[in-house]
């Protein structure tokens, strides 16, 4: 067994005897006392505990990366760097600093570290390059004095400050990182309960075969709510993060495969180059935060009804890649759901990458999300269509949903009513009737089953009238 070891607002830390579920805000506001990172939601939605994670990055430099202190979990920290809003300013004010102050950006002030945190991490990154970069980079921030406008000036005027040159004290903070975290697994136990991070996929799967009831995490931006909302207690843990089997990306001929450790911050620029549609959807995935802590498989894994990445996989016709000790396999995503709560994997069994084909020249593809906020809101309905065309005529179709049922799932007697025809108004009116026999939505506080059943029928009828070009359907970005 082992402390946890990380680098704390440039100081050397070694902790033992906390619980391995003590999330990293309680560590910072409790035994630190760096009360200026906030409790606000403790469930990853509002960004006051907005701190930055370093790490190296392989090529001798670090990765940088915001996330929420609130779900995150101390042993997660083991050969990272943290820095908190306190140390922004340590030496002179950051320019997202004096910039909030030169703009009267802070009212309450209770929301404004994680705003400046958070607006530091996106310049650092690169991220900031006109006013709409800016709302996009704070969609996971929320300002309970709605004082949003000098806070997106002041990201705006940050923007175009030229960068610091760190990469000499950055190439000796990631050498000290390394030499923190050690080749092995790393061992953390505490009251009982053990937490594991092995350093690759062989490491990971003789881990979950001695283990096979371990709860897995990766960003933990599920796992994390478990703990905070529902005080459940997990006697072993497994931090997948780490292996770098699982964080590849290979784009090959036909084909992107993505391990299942991918973030989806990560995974952004591929989704975007894949299609248009997909790099949407994931745009208004949580807020930055979450996606840089969240991963592709975690998404998969977790099996929601409601999660926005399967629904588009499943159209596109992805397959989900598995291991289990030695032993390895593959099925079609759609089929790894089972019913709510259930999927097709055994003990000891973990999601290892997904496999998404191209979309082809006579293949057209359309993704939507249905939800009541634009930005770091849960979807009512989400819908991805991909279908094949010879000539005018259908002769593949592959739709999509979720939020429609207990898993995400094709609508298999709506596609069936549009192959073998042109896909016209006649055909769309079809595949409405047709999404009656293929869901029984609920009614929840999201959306009502009425409502959910004919968004559904919409969203087909719009794809049909996109495909017609020159027929607006989308609402452009209010300035």
């Amino acid at each position: 067994m082992a402390p946890i070891r990380f680098v704390l607002n440039g100081e050397d830390r070694s902790v033992e005897g906390l619980a391995p579920t003590t999330t990293v805000l309680q560590y910072l506001r409790g035994p630190e006392r760096l009360t200026g990172t906030k409790e606000g939601c403790a469930e990853g939605d509002c960004g006051a505990c907005t701190i930055l994670v370093e790490q190296p990055d392989g090529a001798g430099g670090l990765a940088r990366r915001a996330v929420n202190a609130c779900i995150t979990f101390l042993p997660a920290l083991h050969g990272r760097a943290v820095e908190t809003v306190e140390h922004l300013g340590r030496d002179t004010p950051a320019p997202i600093q004096r910039e909030m102050v030169a703009r009267h950006a802070s009212q309450c002030g209770f929301c404004t570290p994680g705003f400046v945190v958070q607006l530091h991490a996106a310049w650092r990154a690169g991220s900031l390059t006109d006013r709409q970069s800016v709302k996009d980079e704070i969609a996971g921030n929320l300002c309970r004095c709605t004082g949003y406008g000098p806070i997106v000036d002041a990201g705006v005027a940050v923007a175009a400050q030229a960068q610091p040159d760190t990469s000499v004290a950055d190439a000796a903070t990631a050498a000290r990182l390394g030499a923190m975290r050690g080749a092995e697994t790393f061992r953390y136990e505490a009251g009982g309960r053990l937490w594991l991070s092995p350093g690759d996929v062989d490491a990971l799967a003789d881990a979950y075969a001695e283990h096979p009831d371990a709860t897995l995490v990766a960003g933990a931006t599920d796992v994390g709510l478990w703990v905070t909302k529902q005080h459940r207690e997990f006697p072993v843990m497994i931090d997948v993060s780490r292996v770098a089997d699982l964080s590849h990306v290979e784009e090959a001929p036909g084909r992107l495969v993505l391990g299942a450790a991918v973030t989806h911050s990560q995974a952004m620029a591929h989704w975007t180059a894949l299609h248009p549609d997909l790099g949407e959807v994931m745009r208004r995935f949580a807020g930055p935060q979450v996606r840089n802590a969240g991963t592709v498989g975690g998404n998969i894994a977790n099996g929601s009804p409601i999660g926005d990445l399967p629904p588009v996989l499943i159209a596109l016709g992805a397959v989900l890649h598995l291991r289990r000790g030695d032993e390895a396999r593959s099925l079609l995503l759609e089929d790894f759901f089972l019913e709510y709560g259930r999927q097709d994997r055994a003990p000891g069994e973990f999601v290892a990458a997904v496999e998404v084909p191209v979309i082809e020249p006579e293949e057209r593809f359309a993704a939507y999300k249905i939800s009541k906020r634009t930005d770091s809101d849960i979807s009512a309905v989400l819908a991805a269509f991909k279908l094949r065309f010879e000539g005018r005529i259908v002769v593949a179709a592959r739709l999509a949903f979720g939020g429609m049922a207990g898993t995400p799932k094709r609508a298999l007697n709506a596609e069936s009513s549009l192959v073998g025809r042109p896909f016209d108004a006649a055909a769309t009116a079809r595949a409405a009737a047709a999404l009656e026999d293929d869901f029984q939505p609920l009614d929840d506080l999201r959306a009502s089953a009425d409502y959910r059943l004919k968004t559904a029928a919409n969203l087909v009828e719009r794809f049909r009238l996109e495909l017609l070009g020159g027929v607006p359907t989308r609402i452009a970005e209010v300035a």
